[in-house]
């Protein structure tokens, strides 16, 4: 199983971004990490712009390399636009939907839901985080997980989810409703930077 490991904080810090869409990594410092603090930022390259745009999002979405890369060459083979088709293969991945569902708190913990088997997709068992679902498709928790503790302080904290999403937190239980649109998702990163680094 290939995952990215290492200190979250740091990395959202080194980006200037928060990785877990909330803000908190950069409220403390909102500087890049290293023993000599705050210091200037260097102007990037246009390709070190690019590189930037595409660790953000790989970061975000908790992805390696090569998933990332085999991620762009589909929504690249893809019609309509490569950037919109990208986010929204990244947006439809299991561990994405049950996040966005407020089933986990991080994607890393929804990885995990996911890996664990506690998740059942139109009724069956599925423990692959890169499964893609298609709208329609029902996402819900395991009978037999659905009094975790975790699961249920993830939803107790979850006060709003997108609206491209349905969920009844009772039965614990989602609908992906629709493909998202650019403006549901996040405004801080620039997608069309990593259609360009992909293409140079």
């Amino acid at each position: 199983m290939s995952r990215i490991n290492g200190p979250v904080w740091k990395t959202s810090r080194r980006l200037g971004f928060s990785i877990l869409e909330t803000g908190e990594e950069l409220q403390k410092r909102a500087y890049a990490p290293g023993q000599h603090g705050p210091t200037k930022r260097v102007k990037l390259t246009n390709y070190g712009q690019q590189l930037r745009e595409k660790q953000k999002i790989r970061y975000m979405y908790g992805l390696n390399e090569r998933q990332f890369y085999n991620t762009f060459i589909k929504a690249s083979k893809m019609k309509g636009v490569t950037g919109d088709n990208f986010l929204g293969l990244l947006e439809s991945r299991l561990d994405n939907l049950v996040y966005r569902m407020g089933f986990a708190r991080t994607r890393r913990a929804a990885r995990q839901l996911v890996n664990h088997g506690h998740i059942l997709v139109n009724g069956k068992k599925v423990d692959i985080p890169s499964f893609i679902a298609k709208p329609g498709m029902v996402v819900e928790i395991k009978e037999k997980s659905r009094d975790m503790k975790a699961i249920n302080e993830a939803l107790e904290a979850t006060l709003n989810t997108v609206a491209f999403i349905d969920v009844d937190k009772d039965a614990k239980k989602g609908t992906y409703l629709r493909l998202p649109e650019r403006s549901e998702l996040n405004s801080e990163f620039n997608e069309l930077l990593v259609v360009e680094f992909y293409n140079r």
